[in-house]
């Protein structure tokens, strides 16, 4: 009895051994991303938060040196009353509205031509297109900045040999779609592995079926492939918004060879000199809380647009 007793038990603490490393193992195989989620994402979102509610302040007639100081909301008040901060967010809008259709229809466009049958040497040309995406954006900036520089430019002394007008690529009416040229070529080989990604992966069945009936290759191209992937769209649609409202590497580079772009260019460039040319690092973490804010509003907002449009 004692014997059977001591063995039901054994068995018990072994059953419930395996139990527990049943649940635990897959926590186990997500702790390694947990702890960078932790250290990398969230941290540095807590820590801006609570920086923001901080402001240097100075007492009796300033001579003494700057003390911290809880200062609550009024870090966001300031931001939400600043017209540079505005001026910057209007900025990027524009841009978003004119770059982010630009390089998603040419991106959709050079997917559809690598997945037609009338395109040969596609591996080749899908890593040309890739290129781009691989050159560090620092990098690109400083080779389009070479190209718009027009001390240096050869597109200018070119245009200038042939006695034609030669464009002022860093003007004050020009710039920024200078730097959306820059993106459009940076970015637009990375969507189009998305929505090439996608098209691949519709069964060509469909397409067979859609030939039997009589349909052309722009046909199944515009009525069949672009419905279908929608969702990848969407996702290029939601990764460009955020990208646009983190636009950062291009006019920092460029503010270097021209006038026209200033500390406040962007909502990034705005709060990166706010925190290190300007040593107001309470106000740069206000600043980057409420951009933030606004990236999840656009980028939620866009979502619920095209899924109410979908019918989803």
């Amino acid at each position: 009895m004692a014997l059977a007793a001591s063995s039901r038990a054994s068995t018990s603490r072994r059953q419930h051994s395996i139990a527990w490393k049943r649940v635990l193992t897959p926590y186990l195989f997500i702790l390694p991303f947990g702890v960078l989620f932790i250290l990398f994402f969230l941290a540095p979102i807590v820590y801006a938060i609570v920086q923001s509610t901080f402001h240097f302040q100075r007492t009796g007639l300033g001579l003494s040196g700057a003390t911290v100081g809880f200062s609550g909301l009024s870090n966001y008040l300031a931001v939400l009353s600043d017209a540079k901060f505005y001026a910057s967010i209007g900025r990027m809008l524009l841009y978003g509205v004119v770059q982010v259709p630009i390089m998603l229809i040419l991106a959709l466009v050079l997917a559809l031509l690598l997945d037609s049958t009338v395109v040969r040497f596609k591996a080749f040309f899908r890593l040309a297109f890739f290129v781009p995406y691989a050159v560090p954006g620092i990098i690109a900036a400083l080779l389009w900045g070479y190209l718009y520089d027009p001390a240096l430019s050869p597109i200018v002394k070119g245009l200038q040999t042939m006695h034609l007008p030669a464009p002022d690529f860093l003007g004050y009416s020009t710039v920024l779609w200078s730097i959306a040229n820059i993106a459009v070529w940076a970015w637009t080989g990375y969507n189009m592995l998305i929505i090439f990604a996608a098209l691949q992966a519709i069964p060509q069945d469909i397409y067979e079926s859609a030939r039997l009936d009589g349909c052309s290759g722009l046909n199944i191209a515009w009525f069949i492939k672009v419905p279908l992937v929608a969702p990848a769209l969407v996702l290029t649609g939601v990764f460009s918004i955020i990208g646009t409202l983190q636009l950062f590497a291009e006019p920092q580079v460029l503010a270097s060879i021209s006038n026209n772009i200033s500390t406040s260019f962007t909502p990034v460039l705005y709060a990166y000199n706010s925190a290190f040319a300007y040593n107001n690092y309470y106000y740069a973490a206000a600043l980057s809380v409420i951009l933030a804010l606004v990236t999840f509003v656009f980028s939620f907002g866009f979502l619920r647009v095209t899924r109410r449009q979908a019918g989803v």
